[in-house]
């Protein structure tokens, strides 16, 4: 059995940092003048991927050193190089004085995810559509998957439209990354993320199109994935999700438990 204690949430936390690096690294050699980079300080990963990215923020602190001062002081002149905002994602797995020393220096809470993890072995896949099927996609079809992504997510959100491009298109690139696009009689319909680090892997990215929703893509993905990953030796699958929402529920029903609620925790003044 796999208890939620420090080892696992270190496991879980050093994992998703390392897909925010890679793509901070992925950024940095696709588009140099972006200024993209991260650093390690006290075993936290922090990222500056763009003053507007959900990636520029830290992972893992306080978890595998406890958080000081001058760990803090580090970071916080690391994002005012870049003239960025500050927010660290925490386990609730540190040490409580974690909460007292970040609220002292004007942080405050902003933010919650369920962290999950299901382990691996065999995949039970369930009936689906005939026509319905998933495949990690070529090289070359990295822009196709991204506008694949970005379509579904602009009907909701059309401002993210051609953000979710780019990031799309730095994500389908990482060096750990397995982009899967589903395709319904031979349509491109859907997308989801598969990101693999030693023995753990990270489902993510997520969408389908508006006109092709409730004919199983995701079930698909999701399994499909899974499989992926057990047969390359994995482990642990991991993803994160709002506490309550759909996607968590979506993610029990396929095995996944909860692991701990964590904080996001920005800096104020």
């Amino acid at each position: 059995m796999i208890y939620s204690d420090r080892t696992l949430s270190q496991k879980l936390e050093r994992t998703e940092a390392r897909v925010n690096a890679d793509f901070v690294e992925t950024r940095a050699r696709l588009t140099p003048e972006f200024g993209a980079e991260w650093i390690e300080v006290g075993g936290a990963y922090a990222m500056f991927d763009g003053v507007e990215s959900p990636l520029t923020q830290t992972f893992g602190l306080g978890l595998f050193e406890d958080a000081t001062a001058e760990h803090l002081d580090e970071i916080e002149s690391f994002y005012a190089k870049h003239a960025a905002p500050v927010f660290h994602e925490v386990s609730p797995i540190t040490d409580p004085s974690l909460m007292e020393l970040l609220s002292a220096r004007c942080y405050r809470p902003i933010e919650l995810t369920s962290v999950m993890y299901r382990e691996l072995g065999s995949v039970e896949k369930r009936e689906r559509d005939p026509r319905l099927t998933t495949r990690v996609i070529g090289p070359d079809e990295v822009e196709l998957w991204a506008r694949t992504s970005a379509d579904a997510w602009m009907t909701e959100h059309e401002a993210l439209g051609e953000f979710m491009f780019n990031f799309g298109s730095i994500s389908a690139s990482c060096k750990g990354a397995f982009p899967y696009m589903a395709e319904l009689a031979g349509r491109p319909i859907a997308t989801g993320m598969l990101f693999i680090y030693d023995d753990v892997c990270v489902l993510a990215g997520a969408s389908t199109l508006p006109d092709a929703r409730k004919n199983g893509a995701q079930t698909a993905l999701l399994e499909d994935r899974l499989s992926f990953a057990a047969g390359r030796g994995c482990k642990l699958a991991i993803m994160g999700a709002a506490p309550g929402s759909q996607s968590q529920k979506n993610a029990q029903k396929n095995a996944f438990q909860i692991a701990y609620t964590r904080t996001k925790w920005q800096k104020m003044g």
